[in-house]
């Protein structure tokens, strides 16, 4: 009986000391932001973490040699950015704030508390969005409403019901790349 008992000690104990097969790299960067006004003073938390994970595999894994070479291997960047401002916490999968062009004009897109803002150049709000359960958005201005979403290009398109011609427009933000 103790020699059962020690074998699946000793077997539990063996698993967790396998070797790695993935290499992990995890960087966590937080912002704090106050901003002080008539209305108090209200501070706003931007945590972003940010992993890398790449599989570790070797170039010839078959061979008797004892020191192998590994082999490149894709990484997967995963990036979770939490907001947490007025008690409220958002979290937000990919950040997609930036200058985005339509019609010649220059918008920017900034996160928000509940979603993202669109600015004009002047730097008044144009519109806001809001994500849905789905993963898309709702644009929402003074005159329209329209789903929205971005492409694999990271370009903002809105799709709009036009009541007059009975058919859907569609609008393109397209994304100012650095």
């Amino acid at each position: 009986m103790k020699t059962i008992i020690l074998g699946m000690i000793v077997f539990l104990f063996s698993i967790n000391s396998q070797a790695q097969n993935k290499n992990v790299k995890s960087e966590v960067k937080t912002t704090v932001t106050t901003v002080k006004n008539s209305d108090g003073q209200k501070k706003s938390i931007k945590t972003q973490e940010v992993k890398e994970i790449q599989k570790i595999e070797l170039k010839d894994a078959e061979s008797n040699a004892l020191n192998k070479e590994t082999k490149e291997t894709p990484v997967e960047v995963t990036a979770i950015t939490t907001i947490t401002a007025d008690g409220v916490t958002n979290i937000v999968d990919v950040d997609r704030s930036a200058y985005y062009y339509l019609n010649g004009q220059k918008y920017q897109v900034k996160l928000a508390e509940s979603g993202y803002t669109i600015y004009q150049p002047n730097e008044q709000k144009a519109a806001v969005l809001r994500k849905t359960s789905n993963n898309n958005y709702i644009y929402s201005s003074k005159n329209k409403t329209s789903y929205g979403y971005f492409d694999a290009n990271g370009n903002l398109v809105l799709e709009s019901y036009d009541e007059k011609t009975d058919k859907i427009t569609v609008e393109t933000f397209v994304i100012i790349k650095k």
